[in-house]
């Protein structure tokens, strides 16, 4: 994996301290919120406004380094898994949120009915459940 800055200077993103912060904070968290991701980067190099870290996340979203996600009832979420047409588990109770490769073989439900004339290039999924710790936190009430 290239290093942050080099990057940046692929994607013809002036490198910045706060821009290689916000780099780092989405490898360190992946699929955290963008008020998470500010207080990393905040512990990581002091004072920075919320709208900046926006308009960063926005940024690199535009130029591919990073993928927004909002599964239903979420604030978006940011990853720097991108390229791939990967899913997502996303826990009903805690917000969890891991990746899931693709499924593989006959996939019915990923092909449209009707395109509608559209060419379609990706499927978003979102697979909803409890993840292993909200299961026995449930088990014992």
């Amino acid at each position: 994996m290239p290093e942050h800055a080099d990057l940046l200077e692929q994607h013809r993103i002036p490198v910045t301290a706060q821009r290689l912060a916000v780099l780092r904070a989405v490898d360190k968290k992946p699929h955290a919120t963008a008020d998470i991701l500010a207080e990393t980067v905040r512990q990581e190099i002091g004072t920075i406004s919320r709208q900046a870290i926006y308009n960063v996340l926005t940024l690199f979203s535009e130029k591919g380094l990073v993928r927004r996600i909002q599964p239903a009832g979420s604030s978006a979420r940011y990853e720097n898994r991108v390229g791939d047409n990967h899913h997502h588990l996303v826990c009903r109770e805690c917000g969890l949120t891991v990746d899931v490769d693709c499924a593989t073989g006959e996939t019915p439900c990923l092909h449209a009915a009707d395109d509608a004339g559209f060419i379609i290039d990706e499927a978003e999924v979102t697979y909803w459940g409890l993840c292993p710790e909200c299961q026995a936190s449930k088990a014992k009430n």
